[in-house]
């Protein structure tokens, strides 16, 4: 599948456009409310447990958690669960595929989604039989959490899998072939680097499937480039994508990420500061001093280059 050439050449013009678009209001997009906090579990330096956890997020404002976890959590998982439901906090999301987390679930009456890295068949086959065994491999967790009522998200992780025309494919395969309606799509911009010039038609694609997208600070190349994970603001692209996105007429779930090993609250609080810091320009406002992150920034290249110099 390839992204329409127009599109492609509006997402160019919007990300060399000099004069700020400017939007209807979209603030209840980007809303506290409507954000998820996502990689806040495992690459949290402070190690909060599922209490101090919850308390954190509501306290920031956030409702909504996507659940990161590695095997020393799982005998949290249900403590997780009743930290959320006493700090009124939404557990929107699950990471990968566990029979203890299912059956919390069912006993808890949760049907969060559940996001699962998107399989990359190998490179030398056709597409169409690619689609077929990304598919394939993906069957019984298609059926696994039909059972369990819960949505299934193709998370974008690199490789084939993570590239949109392929997530596009995969979804559309399993509603045409199983009747697999529950199952979508979860975009993460800090494994879309190299969509950046295509944004604006990947993101047309994927909308009939998206149910969350997550965001990060981007700049060209910057996973090549020592800058994969930025807070909101200080990529040098966030604006023009964040106006892409604005305008898609997409109206699910923002994520916002920790995904460094910082204490993941100041990490969140630099990401909303960074949010807080784009929207109103996406009606024209003035940017104003752009935010200070309390998380020091990783060094740029140029930087890196003349300290190795001295």
């Amino acid at each position: 599948m390839h992204l329409p050439r127009l599109a492609c050449l509006a997402l160019a013009a919007a990300l060399g456009a000099t004069a700020p678009a400017t939007l209807a209001a979209p603030a209840p997009l980007f809303a506290r409310e409507n954000l998820v906090a996502w990689c806040i579990v495992p690459f949290d330096a402070v190690k909060r447990g599922p209490d101090a956890r919850a308390a954190m997020v509501r306290g920031l404002g956030l409702t909504r958690v996507a659940y990161d976890w590695r095997a020393e959590h799982v005998p949290q998982f249900e403590e997780e669960i009743l930290a959320y439901r006493k700090h009124g906090l939404e557990f929107l999301a699950f990471w990968g595929v566990h029979e203890e987390a299912f059956r919390l679930f069912a006993k808890h009456q949760l049907r969060p989604q559940i996001w699962l890295t998107a399989p990359s068949p190998a490179g030398n086959l056709p597409r169409e039989e690619q689609i077929r065994q990304a598919v394939a491999r993906l069957l019984p967790v298609v059926e696994r959490t039909r059972e369990a009522g819960c949505p299934l998200g193709l998370y974008n992780h690199g490789g084939w899998g993570g590239e949109p025309e392929n997530l596009v494919a995969v979804c559309d395969y399993l509603r045409r072939h199983h009747d697999a309606r529950h199952v979508g799509i979860v975009y993460n911009q800090h494994h879309g680097h190299a969509h950046v010039d295509r944004f604006a038609a990947a993101l047309a694609a994927m909308q009939p499937y998206l149910l969350c997208l997550n965001l990060n600070g981007l700049t060209r190349e910057g996973d090549q480039r020592g800058l994969k994970i930025q807070p909101l603001g200080q990529g040098e692209l966030d604006l023009p994508l964040l106006r892409i996105i604005a305008a898609s007429g997409y109206r699910g779930p923002i994520g916002i990420i920790g995904h460094t090993q910082d204490d993941v609250e100041l990490r969140l609080r630099d990401n909303l500061d960074g949010l807080d810091w784009l929207v109103p320009q996406l009606t024209g406002a003035p940017a104003g001093p752009r935010p200070a992150p309390r998380v020091p920034l990783p060094p740029t290249p140029v930087a890196r280059k003349k300290a190795a110099a001295k």
